[in-house]
């Protein structure tokens, strides 16, 4: 398989840097594995890997499609290390901006999920337009619920527009894990591959490598998503963000308010006995 470019992602804190190399397994199928120990998070340097290689195909290359993977087995992503990101200045736009330009990239992505994809990386691979799943060993799943972190809007709203409502309240509201087969009947994946030829396959039957060629591919995306995408930049990002800031506000006055109403309605039920 011929390599293409390979991209160095530099090491960050607890993060000892990585690679994230493109190669050519068919004509016009450009493959991207990151390898970003121990678990690909999507760190700045990442995803600034990330951008400047879908540059690199958009711009260097005959449109075909483009695969995401990971070079390392067990996870294709475990999302986002959460304390960079809440102390990085531009994080979270940089952040979305990934999502961002896979949502409107001008010709077709997909995920090919080698491992677990937890929260943050199953967004990720959510911003494809196609995934297919792990299969015989990862699971899909959105885990904030289970370590007390909210969805920010853009988050939230990337599987409101994805997937089915009730798949979106099962992956928020239970945080439960989907092995392949799962998560294809419920709508998060396309498929299933347990090698690379599996997607191979995929893009084959589809005839993803000629979508692109009419040049409109991306405007379609653009409109498509055009509401979502609106989460993903500003001044969309902020707005929505202000606006769960505030509701989160107004419900801890009711809370408080709530604690004074109860001990109150305690006093009046103990006098009434």
């Amino acid at each position: 398989m011929a390599q293409l470019f390979s991209l160095t992602i530099p090491p960050l804190d607890a993060h000892p840097g990585g690679t994230l190399v493109c190669t050519q397994p068919a004509p016009a199928v450009y493959l991207l594995t990151l390898t970003s120990p121990p678990d690909n998070r999507l760190t700045t340097p990442v995803c600034r890997a990330l951008l400047e290689a879908l540059d690199i195909i958009e711009f260097g290359y005959p449109h075909g499609v483009v695969i995401t993977t990971s070079g390392i087995p067990k996870f294709y992503s475990n999302g986002l290390d959460l304390d960079h990101a809440v102390k990085t200045d531009g994080f979270w736009a940089l952040l979305y901006s990934v999502w961002g330009r896979l949502l409107t990239y001008p010709m077709p992505t997909v995920a090919l999920i080698n491992g677990h994809a937890f929260a943050g990386g199953l967004m990720l691979a959510t911003a494809h337009d196609y995934r297919l799943a792990p299969s015989p060993k990862g699971f899909l799943c959105v885990n904030e619920l289970l370590f007390g972190a909210h969805l920010p809007p853009p988050m939230s709203a990337l599987f409101r527009y994805k997937v089915p409502a009730i798949t979106y309240r099962t992956l928020v509201l239970e945080a439960r894990r989907f092995n392949a087969q799962e998560a294809v009947a419920a709508g998060i994946a396309d498929g299933i591959a347990e090698k690379l030829d599996d997607v191979l396959a995929f893009i084959k039957e589809r005839d993803l490598t000629s979508k692109a060629k009419t040049g409109v591919y991306s405007v379609l995306k653009t409109e498509m998503y055009h509401d979502l995408l609106e989460y993903m930049k500003s001044p969309g990002t902020e707005m929505h963000v202000a606006r769960l800031e505030d509701q989160r506000a107004k419900d801890d006055e009711r809370k408080e308010f709530g604690k004074v109403w109860y001990e109150q309605w305690l006093k009046d039920t103990k006098a009434k006995l």
